[in-house]
This record gives C-alpha cells, sequence and structure tokens, in this order.
C-alpha cells in the first residue's frame, strides 16, 4: 500500500513538470517511469517514498537512493541531447583517492542532476557515486525537487544572507549554528570519502553570467589534503528557462578543470579567503565560453 502511495503522486508530479502542456509526451513520460517503477519492485519505490518524507527535514546528510536515481538516468535519455558531454575526465584520474571538493557555476536546478549523468556516461562511476551535493532549503521544498535531490547525498545548509527566503524566519544566531553544522557534516563526509558538490556562487544565474563566489565555501576546504575540481557548465539553463514551466530537450557540457591543492591554493591566496574563492572562480571561468564568465570574465 504505502508503494502506491508513492508511486501515484510521485509519476503525477513528475510527468506534469516534464511534459508542460504536451500531452502526448506527458504520457510518453508516464508510461517511461512506469515501467521503470514497476520493474524496480514495491520494496524499492516503499524505499524511495520513506526517503522522499524526511529529506530536509533537519540540517543533516541525507543519503541518495537508488531507483530517483535510475529513473533520472531513464528521462535523461530523452532530455539530453546525443552532443551532451563531460569534457576533462583525465583530471579526475589525477585526485583519486584523496578528498575532493567540485565547485561549479550554477545555471539550473537541475546542474547537480546532470553533472552525475554525464560523470556516469563518460566512465566514472566512481566520482559520481561519491558526490555529496552542498543544498540549500528550496532543494527540499517540494516532492519533485526531494526527488531530484535524491540523485546523490545531500548536505542541507543555509542560504547566505540575502539569498534565502525560507531562512528568513531563522534569526542570525539559529542560521550560523545551522550552517555550523552543515560545514561539520561535509567535512565529516570528506573523510569518509565523498566527493563535494558545491555551488559557491550560493544561487543560480539568473542571466547565466557568473556570479562573484561566495567566501564562506572556503570552509569545505579545511581537510588535510583536499583539492579543488573546477567544473565548468554551460547549457543547463536552457533546460526549463525561468518564467517556463515546460522543460526543453538540451545540449549540456560540462568541463573539468586541472585540480587545484588546497593547501597550494591558500599559499597563493596568502591565507586570504575571498581571494582563495577567486581563484577558484577564475579556473572555473577559464573553462567557460566568455558569454558566461560575469564577473570573472577579465
Amino acid at each position: 500500500m504505502l508503494s502506491q502511495l508513492t508511486r501515484e503522486p510521485l509519476i503525477d508530479a513528475i510527468t506534469a513538470f516534464l511534459a508542460g502542456r504536451d500531452t502526448e509526451t506527458g504520457h510518453a513520460f508516464r508510461g517511461l517511469l512506469e515501467r521503470e517503477m514497476d520493474s524496480a519492485g514495491a520494496a524499492a519505490i516503499t524505499a524511495l517514498g520513506q526517503r522522499l518524507a524526511t529529506a530536509g527535514a533537519d540540517w543533516a546528510y541525507y543519503p541518495g537512493d537508488p531507483l530517483a536515481r535510475r529513473l533520472h538516468h531513464a528521462l535523461a535519455d530523452r532530455i539530453l541531447l546525443a552532443d551532451s558531454a563531460l569534457h576533462g575526465a583525465e583530471h579526475i584520474e589525477t585526485v583519486a583517492g584523496r578528498p575532493v571538493v567540485i565547485f561549479a557555476n550554477h545555471l539550473s536546478y537541475a546542474d547537480a542532476n546532470l553533472i552525475e549523468i554525464l560523470l556516469c556516461r563518460c566512465g566514472q562511476t566512481t566520482l559520481a557515486d561519491r558526490l555529496a551535493v552542498i543544498a540549500g532549503p528550496k532543494v527540499y521544498s517540494s516532492l519533485k525537487r526531494r526527488f531530484s535531490s535524491l540523485c546523490f547525498g545531500t548536505i542541507k545548509t543555509p542560504q547566505s544572507s540575502g539569498l534565502s527566503t525560507e531562512d528568513a524566519v531563522m534569526n542570525p544566531r539559529e542560521v550560523a549554528r545551522a550552517a555550523r553544522r552543515s560545514i561539520d557534516i561535509a567535512q565529516e563526509r570528506l573523510r569518509l570519502g565523498d566527493a563535494l558538490l558545491v555551488f559557491a556562487e550560493g544561487t543560480r544565474s539568473r542571466s547565466g553570467d557568473m556570479q562573484q563566489m561566495l567566501t564562506a565555501a572556503t570552509r569545505y576546504l579545511d581537510v588535510p589534503d583536499v583539492c579543488v575540481l573546477p567544473a565548468a557548465i554551460t547549457g543547463t539553463e536552457a533546460l526549463f528557462p525561468i518564467g517556463d514551466d515546460t522543460v526543453h530537450p538540451v545540449t549540456v557540457t560540462v568541463r573539468i578543470g586541472a585540480p587545484l591543492s588546497g593547501a597550494a591554493l591558500r599559499q597563493q591566496a596568502r591565507g586570504d579567503r575571498s581571494e582563495m574563492m577567486n581563484i577558484v572562480g577564475r579556473a572555473i571561468a577559464a573553462e567557460l565560453p566568455s558569454g558566461y564568465r560575469g564577473v570573472y570574465g577579465n
């Protein structure tokens, strides 16, 4: 019974979100989801339902769900155009076995999901399996968003002051306490072998241009032997453009830059945490077309 209570509302929510006003596409997506969920079985659907019910309830780490990940990969086959690709996989090989923080520009709510999918498609499943994404409260604010968050581990964190709407009910002391907790959890996940994925602009860009990287993101680098992978994303802004509820097939490109040692980064910036993140921002921008570089255009 619990599996049915999960199955139908989830299929309804995903189908409505993906298809927009296109009835034929909606039927195709529904049939795909029904086949995949029925193939997975009632136990897998029930487990997904339990995770959907609890994800985001506290400032904590939430593990991914195998069925959610499987469904996303099946859907991606219908949405990602064939020329979508991840470049720079050779840089991933050089950081194997080390604590890794991936910093990326942020264009869409789907950025983390598409990075995970493209990592798998290019054979980097080990890194994809290790992902733990730093996620703001909005990621857990609806059924479809919680579903997307379960393709990997997530760590709920409050957004920076001025960027958040949900955290407005929290006083500054509560926000600071929640942020400290999420940083502690993130550093523990690094020590356990996870790879953090951080969108250090703090919020997605509404113009496509890179925004200033947040100084506070350097706290994720306070782990021995940590290294940084800069990741440059293009194309995801067209998946569901701002103001448009319909999903569009897109070509997505992710370019991984050369890794940066956390210790060398700190030394190069002479301990200035703001400059550390500017160095990371410039490394991401170097992998982007000029029209995306924003504040790091020079």
